[in-house]
């Protein structure tokens, strides 16, 4: 295969959904920095990419027709408290990145977050002013600006609430609950926070469609329902069977965290549904998350 795509943050959760699904079509490279792993049809790599001269011999030695940058602090929280830390690899990488891809001008892809918005005046098109509440929303703000302003060709994908089943290295937020459901503990949800959550499976396919239309600027990947968390939580416990478990509503503003959270940052993502990007509904996505590759063909 002469297309060789380079996917940073293969360890990472989205990251690995990629490989999986992008090694049909490219010879796939992908980076790690602390979790080592082996991804069949993969060439993995352990890379800083925090070092400006590690990246560079990795695009040298690769030559990549094609970059998706996946890699990322992404834990709002940890932003929040290490601002510096995830700085350099949230918004420096990024920027070093973006002008590697320019001076081999090669497709380049950016995975930034609906965390960019504030969550006043949901749902967002890609055209709406960002205003993030949160360091980590910030420093996707600013990595998006970097590398437009010196790679205008990049793809900026903005993500949703992502979930699946748990990759070797990585896991989804749905994880952490099934736990606590099964230890029959009570999981208290909010209300009052919504989002547009898509399968990792899906967000993939829709990653690589970008790639494969050869978009730039800014284009939102959510899923095609708006749900609060608690909505959410009551849905999974019915199509995991998680009976004994009780999920208790709460609100955000009563919950103490590090980081600020918008309310609503649901995504307007009818410009990619024009495109071919066609997330099922929650629940089906959901189910999709018990064994998420027999049906993957069907996208």
């Amino acid at each position: 295969m002469s297309k060789k795509l380079l996917i940073t943050g293969a360890s990472g959760f989205l990251g690995w959904y990629l490989c999986q699904i992008a090694r049909k079509e490219y010879s796939i490279y992908g980076t790690y920095l602390s979790h080592q792993i082996e991804i069949p049809g993969t060439k993995t790599l352990k890379v800083d990419l925090t070092d400006e001269n590690q990246l560079k011999q990795v695009f040298q030695d690769i030559q990549p027709t094609a970059v998706i940058h996946t890699a990322a602090l992404s834990q709002p929280n940890f932003c929040q408290t290490h601002p510096q830390e995830s700085y350099k690899i949230n918004v420096i990488a990024s920027k070093n990145i973006a002008e590697l891809c320019a001076g081999a001008s090669i497709s380049c892809i950016f995975t930034s977050t609906d965390l960019v918005f504030d969550g006043k005046n949901a749902p967002y098109k890609e055209t709406d002013p960002v205003n993030p509440v949160n360091t980590y929303g910030e420093q996707k703000v600013m990595a998006e600006e970097e590398m437009l302003k010196c790679y205008p060709m990049t793809a900026v994908c903005r993500m949703p609430l992502m979930f699946g089943a748990a990759t070797p290295t990585a896991k989804s937020f749905i994880q952490g609950f099934i736990e606590t459901l099964q230890q029959r503990k009570e999981l208290n949800l909010f209300t009052d926070e919504f989002r547009t959550p898509v399968s990792a499976l899906t967000a993939a396919q829709g990653i690589l469609l970008v790639l494969d239309k050869q978009i730039n600027g800014s284009i939102h990947l959510g899923g095609r329902e708006r749900i609060s968390r608690y909505e959410f939580g009551k849905l999974m416990v019915k199509i995991f069977q998680l009976a004994n478990g009780k999920i208790k509503p709460g609100r955000q503003q009563d919950v103490k965290m590090a980081a600020p959270r918008p309310s609503d940052v649901s995504l307007d993502s009818s410009v990619a549904f024009e495109l071919g990007y066609s997330p099922f509904s929650v629940k089906e996505e959901l189910e999709m998350s018990v064994s998420p590759f027999p049906r993957e063909m069907q996208h």
